[in-house]
């Protein structure tokens, strides 16, 4: 399907004022550039640093981005036309993280949650979902659309649950002390703007899940944020959360992009907090379904998720990537009453936001998804052979 109709949302409706960091695969050099968004270019920082996870650790990243002299540019439509036509021949956008840990919180709004419980007790079965979902909402929902989870309040509310029968491994980390954190996907997998997503074949219950992504330095410091999918296997993860990485990472289940936006005067973590996640799928088949997931509306602090990855028993020397979490699990029949929302293969998904511009993505199978090829050691081969590595104590310093 083409994307074309997506090109004039890519950039943040404010991009003129954004500090913004994009990757750009670059044939003539047969590897990744770290890019800075200025105006209609792309501007090359590589020869600066080589990585994003670099640029991220500096006291200075924003001045980097926004008037450090270049080794070059491209023309930034350029970029965007070929990236959303998938031309690999030609200079186009990656997911705009390299060496960062890809991590995600998981239930940490209230609809998801209930989403996962039913997904539980339906084993997986889309069909028995509708009954299992008035149930729970009738006996739950009012009990824990406003708690704070850790709270005494949260602690009683267990001990009610508990007792009706209700208690469930996604109520303990949706309102208990401690949220879920997960790796989802491994480092260099993700796909960017433009790319293809994957399902796995033999998955009938699946959805995506639009996320704010933040980026946070290997102090545990979040530097900048940018749009996320959580591409998820409803029937893997319903029948057995011990199958969460068959459910959550295969061939480019992961999508983000389409630029990290550095928090500075014009943009804060408070900003981030405030932002609206819009999602938009369109099927070959004419379905839409449009939502929008409000991160005010998260059951915890993004600080407080971030505390959890990252601290005295967890350290990222190359810092990590955090999606957040959704509020978002679709629930519109598609095909036959009674059995919700699934996609097909064609399915266009947009996930946007006016400070982050337009995550957009054409579903296909995990299997037929574009392989990936370009890890850890073809990019340090890569940068080697460009000149580029640093030594420990440059990097250091």
């Amino acid at each position: 399907m083409n994307l074309h109709a997506y090109a004039g949302a890519v950039l943040p409706a404010d991009a003129e004022r954004a500090t913004l960091v994009a990757r750009v695969f670059d044939p003539a050099v047969g590897g990744p550039c770290v890019a800075a968004i200025r105006g209609d270019r792309a501007v090359d920082l590589t020869h600066v640093v080589p990585t994003v996870s670099e640029l991220l650790d500096r006291p200075d990243a924003v001045s980097v981005v926004r008037g450090h002299e270049g080794g070059g540019h491209w023309e930034l439509s350029a970029l965007i036309d070929a990236t959303l036509r998938r031309d690999r021949t030609a200079p186009h956008l990656l997911a705009p993280v390299d060496l960062q840990v890809v991590k995600a919180a998981g239930v940490t709004f209230v609809r998801s949650m209930l989403e996962r419980v039913i997904e539980e007790r339906a084993k997986g079965d889309p069909g028995r979902a509708e009954e299992i979902r008035s149930r729970i909402a009738e006996v739950v929902r009012g009990r824990i659309a406003q708690l704070r989870p850790g709270s005494p309040e949260a602690a009683r509310v267990k001990e009610v649950l508990v007792e009706e029968g209700l208690w469930s491994q996604y109520l303990e980390v949706g309102i208990g002390p401690d949220p879920e954190i997960f790796t989802k996907a491994p480092v260099l997998s993700a796909v960017g703007t433009g790319a293809e997503i994957g399902v796995l074949a033999r998955s009938t219950w699946n959805n995506p899940e639009p996320e704010l992504v933040l980026a946070v330095s290997s102090s545990g410091t979040p530097v900048a944020a940018t749009l996320g999918n959580d591409v998820n296997l409803r029937d893997f993860e319903g029948r057995s959360a011990l199958l969460l990485t068959e459910a959550k990472d295969n061939n480019a289940s992961c999508a983000i992009g389409p630029f990290l936006r550095l928090f500075d005067d014009g943009f804060t973590l408070d900003d981030a907090r405030a932002t609206e996640v819009a999602l938009d799928i369109t099927g070959g088949d004419g379905f839409t379904l449009h939502g929008v997931n409000p991160v005010s509306e998260i059951s915890r602090d993004l600080t407080d998720l971030i505390r959890h990855a990252h601290g005295a028993h967890h350290s990222y020397p190359d810092g990590f990537v955090l999606f957040t979490g959704t509020m978002f699990a679709p629930t519109e029949d598609r095909g036959e009453p009674g059995q919700g929302f699934t996609h097909r293969q064609g399915d266009v998904v947009a996930i946007s936001s006016p400070a982050l511009g337009t995550l957009v993505n054409v579903v296909t199978t995990a299997e037929a998804a574009e392989g990936w090829t370009f890890g850890i050691r073809a990019l340090m081969a890569n940068l080697a052979g460009r000149g580029l590595l640093r030594s420990a104590a440059e990097v250091v310093s």
